[in-house]
């Protein structure tokens, strides 16, 4: 694979790193920069990896050995594994800096002298004593008439305004950051936000729609949840727990305040509160507060192939989805009449099985 000495870090995002005998570590999951007050020229510090077991640590830049267009290969193996914090004075280039709010005063481009503009990607080089700097910084113009403005490249000295204080001003956007979300499972989203800092995470929250936040606000343990929902207001917290499973709902609804609960509970539509309101009657540690009020429930003359294709729905749970109750119409809270409880082998997974649909098994229990 041939190195290279120039790269933009959005292109790393999710690069396989490679240990000097071939060996996988993980992805890359963001980029760790130093951004100082004063105007110095902002250098790379290292990678924040992702290994196969979730756990996301930090490998400093000296310890690369060579970028290419497939992976990064590191010059040792040995890494520690000790799990990610950032510290004072470290910058996530991808979770922090992407649609931060610029000025460019470039001579040869006179006409975004003044525009309003935000970075969309960073330019690193390495310099001769090894260490990696930025030196180029992508820029767009604020979307008009629904349009993306064409994208600069510029020189770092030529760009004002990448400075820790307006990383910390409030409402910068998410756009960039969103695109590396798209087409990602709602866990791995929620374990990539959780490693974003406070304002970050809550600019998130505000951007996603109120589906894929309810999705992926059922990732994160029930705390976070509520710390999400008092960023989001009552009315866009009612929102997003009518599009949550109902168990899981009645979970986050427990942890906060009986009043705070109460309140959010008639805020939303009956249709979606009073099933909430049922599990909340129930202890936690009981059946009844563990169950669901939604399970897949389908009829005996229900064939095979559709019932996989039920429990193969990417909005289903794996807990949801590794069960079928089988019962006489209707199906929605049947009065009785229940046949059995069908498992099928595979039906959790969220690839189709390697024969036919036919060929699947099925152990149900009467």
């Amino acid at each position: 694979m041939d190195s290279v000495n120039q790269v933009y870090l959005a292109r790393l995002h999710r690069m396989l790193v490679l240990g000097p005998m071939g060996e996988s570590f993980g992805r890359i999951r963001d980029v760790v920069i130093s951004i100082s007050i004063v105007r110095q020229q902002p250098r790379v510090l290292g990678l924040v990896v992702d290994l196969a077991t979730r756990r996301k640590i930090f490998i400093p830049i000296l310890r690369v050995a060579a970028i290419s267009p497939e992976a990064v290969t590191l010059a040792t193996g040995n890494v520690s594994l000790r799990q990610f914090e950032q510290r004072p004075g470290e910058v996530l280039a991808l979770g922090q800096v992407l649609d931060t709010p610029v000025q460019v005063n470039d001579p040869n481009l006179p006409e975004l002298a003044g525009a309003d503009v935000v970075i969309t990607d960073l330019g690193i080089e390495q310099a001769r004593t090894r260490d990696w700097m930025i030196t180029r910084v992508a820029v767009r113009g604020h979307r008009r008439l629904g349009r993306r403005g064409p994208v600069h490249v510029i020189d770092w000295h030529n760009v004002q305004g990448l400075t820790p204080s307006a990383l910390a001003m409030p409402g910068q956007g998410v756009a960039q950051l969103l695109e590396q979300f798209d087409g990602r499972r709602a866990v791995d989203v929620a374990d990539a936000i959780r490693g974003l800092p406070p304002k970050r995470r809550a600019e998130v929250f505000k951007a996603l729609d109120d589906d894929r936040l309810a999705d992926i606000l059922q990732e994160l343990p029930e705390p976070e949840q509520a710390e999400a929902l008092s960023q989001l207001g009552t009315e866009r917290s009612a929102d997003v727990l009518e599009e949550m499973d109902p168990d899981d709902a009645a979970d986050l609804l427990g942890v906060l305040n009986p009043t705070d609960a109460e309140m959010l509970l008639t805020r939303m539509h009956p249709d979606d509160s009073d099933p909430v309101r049922r599990l909340l009657a129930y202890s936690p540690d009981t059946a009844g507060g563990l169950m669901t009020s939604d399970p897949v429930v389908l009829t005996p003359d229900t064939s095979v192939a559709e019932a996989l294709a039920r429990v193969r729905d990417p909005d289903l749970t794996p807990a949801l989805s590794s069960m079928v109750f089988v019962a006489e119409p209707p199906t929605a809270n049947p009065p009785g009449g229940t046949w059995g409880v069908c498992r099928c082998s595979g039906c959790s997974a969220r690839s189709p099985p390697r024969g036919s649909v036919e060929s699947s098994t099925a152990t149900c229990s009467p």
